[in-house]
């Protein structure tokens, strides 16, 4: 079977180039790039002002990795709404779009499964199946800006999987959907979230991106984030929290970090404190998570009480801390569980 070009992850200058090695004008590529990534065109059909002729080499030589909508999910508390998607080899993946006042924000899969491991995240579960490349991440927000016929404004990288661990598939979308010829949303509209894999963030400092970087914590040390997260065996919690620190400091972005609330296990107000002992002074932010139950693990979230009084000792100790309001509830929309739900059921 002939090898085909996988066109949606293409930079304009690749597509530029892989135009030209079929025998067509260079400027043609941004033509093609438009329909892309502006029009989201799911078939080279759809390109009606480019020659039948080129068409048909396209047609030939490439494909449009395009994400296909499963089922759909809408929260009957929030409007909160969970897409399924089936890529190539039949894998599922998940994303969510989340409606605010200030536009529509997508949250989206990086891979197809996850390799990390973190004990209370169903994505975890079955373990990693395999990466999406860059075309397949922007055809999660290009499928749902054309089922919801809005812009999307804003992009979250926390989906299922681990984007540093999918390194070069997340830096080609974030390229992408930042072109001037594409969606163009800005970087500072973008949060990528990981679970810290130290040597990736520095990397991704050095590239000096305006994204937001959110970093999964979840405990305020190292006993009890290596009781939950396997990652924290290889960085130590003092290690991730001065590479975030120097990613803040280099790039004058704050860092988000995620701590979610498990009953009885990070959540006293011993934790709250040692916490905020490790991140004062630095230029950041903690969003607290009340944690979704996952039938298949033991963790309960904690009551709403006990997430009040840790986001008070926090706010006392000027930590800079929300609490992350909760969607999507009633559709499993947490990282995972729907994903885990259909599978199960075929």
């Amino acid at each position: 079977m002939k090898f085909k070009t996988d066109i949606l992850s293409l930079s304009l200058k690749e597509l530029s180039d892989f135009i030209v090695e079929l025998g067509e004008k260079p400027f043609r590529a941004r033509q093609v790039f438009k329909w892309l990534h502006q029009r989201g065109s799911s078939s080279f059909d759809e390109m009606t002002d480019i020659s039948k002729k080129l068409r048909a080499k396209l047609e030939e030589s490439s494909n449009i990795k395009n994400v296909s909508m499963v089922e759909k999910f809408i929260s009957k508390e929030d409007n909160t709404t969970k897409y399924l998607f089936q890529i190539e080899n039949d894998y599922i993946i998940e994303s969510v779009l989340m409606k605010y006042e200030y536009g529509n924000a997508v949250c989206i899969s990086s891979q197809a499964g996850c390799a990390m491991g973190c004990s209370f995240c169903a994505s975890t579960i079955d373990g990693l199946e395999r990466n999406l490349t860059a075309g397949e991440m922007l055809s999660q927000v290009y499928e749902i800006g054309k089922d919801l016929k809005e812009r999307i404004s804003n992009i979250v990288i926390m989906g299922s999987g681990e984007p540093l661990h999918n390194f070069d598939n997340t830096i080609k979308f974030l390229e992408l959907i930042n072109s001037k010829d594409g969606l163009e949303v800005g970087h500072r509209h973008i949060t990528l979230s990981t679970c810290g894999i130290v040597e990736k963030i520095k990397e991704l400092e050095k590239m000096r991106l305006q994204i937001t970087l959110a970093v999964s914590l979840h405990a305020p040390n190292d006993e009890i984030r290596e009781s939950i997260m396997p990652i924290a065996k290889r960085y130590s919690i003092d290690e991730l929290i001065l590479a975030a620190k120097e990613y803040a400091d280099f790039t004058k972005r704050r860092v988000t970090f995620e701590y979610a609330l498990i009953k009885g296990v990070n959540d006293s107000v011993e934790c709250a404190k040692e916490l905020a002992e490790r991140l004062k002074g630095s230029l950041c932010h903690v969003n607290l998570i009340p944690v979704n139950d996952v039938k298949e693990r033991n963790y309960i979230r904690s009551s709403d009480e006990t997430v009040n009084d840790f986001y008070k000792v926090l706010k006392r100790l000027n930590i800079d801390v929300t609490v992350r309001r909760k969607l999507g509830s009633d559709i499993n929309a947490s990282c995972g569980q729907l994903r885990k739900k259909y599978i199960g059921n075929y």
